[in-house]
């Protein structure tokens, strides 16, 4: 299975939240291939941002995929509302699944598309077992909890590895990055591997987000 196209999925978590409607149409137009949301719980990480029914209103603002992280605990009592309120991909950190494989069973069954996550410290043999059962794999580049931190270098090489292991399987599986990807982080994270960019200051923060997107874009395929 060949290496999927470069995808730019800005994060909301960086928007202006009083123009949410605006600003998702916004950054459709500029040219983002995703949309991705970040749902905390307060326990998980330390910090709170929205539940279900914002997850709806975003579905009713933009036709873009919905591609929906849960740093949550006990994520499968919360799956089932995510997935109805409109997640096209459903995230799920591997160390809150103490039962993996029947959360990404789970997330299969209402129809969305599985992702497992993995914080910075978390070793790549974490997922190894689920791989050929996922759709998606996002590998945190920061400590997660807030927006804009500092791009952790030390995950690369991990990156590296599960790249292998998707190549070397021939698996349908996007390889997704997010945390500091910004303008010389988006590079490195391709060369390692990555094929989908979470962004959320280098989108929302821009005078102009479709040059902002596709100086990402740009960045991210040159390095392959």
């Amino acid at each position: 299975m060949s290496r999927g196209a470069v995808r730019i999925a800005p994060s909301i978590l960086a928007c202006d939240f009083a123009r949410l409607g605006e600003e998702l149409s916004a950054v459709e137009a500029a040219g983002a291939d995703w949309i991705h949301v970040d749902v905390m719980d307060g326990h998980f990480v330390p910090n709170l941002t929205l539940g279900p029914p914002i997850v709806e209103a975003v579905r009713r603002a933009t036709n873009l995929p919905l591609d929906v992280h849960l740093m949550i605990e006990a994520p499968e009592r919360s799956i089932p509302d995510y997935v109805k309120a409109g997640a096209d991909t459903v995230g799920v950190h591997a160390e809150t699944c103490p039962h993996l494989h029947r959360t990404v069973g789970q997330i299969r069954e209402t129809g969305a598309r599985a992702c497992v996550v993995l914080n910075p410290s978390t070793p790549a043999q974490a997922l190894e077992g689920v791989l050929g059962e996922l759709d998606q794999v996002l590998l945190m580049t920061v400590n997660p909890g807030f927006g804009g931190q500092r791009f952790i270098e030390s995950v690369l090489p991990k990156l590296e590895t599960i790249r292998g292991w998707i190549d070397e399987r021939d698996l349908n599986v996007a390889l997704e990055v997010d945390g500091g990807i910004a303008a010389g982080t988006v590079g490195r994270a391709s060369r390692a591997g990555a094929d989908v960019f979470v962004a959320g200051t280098a989108v929302f923060g821009a005078e102009d987000y479709a040059a902002g997107i596709a100086a990402l874009r740009r960045e991210a395929e040159e390095a392959v």
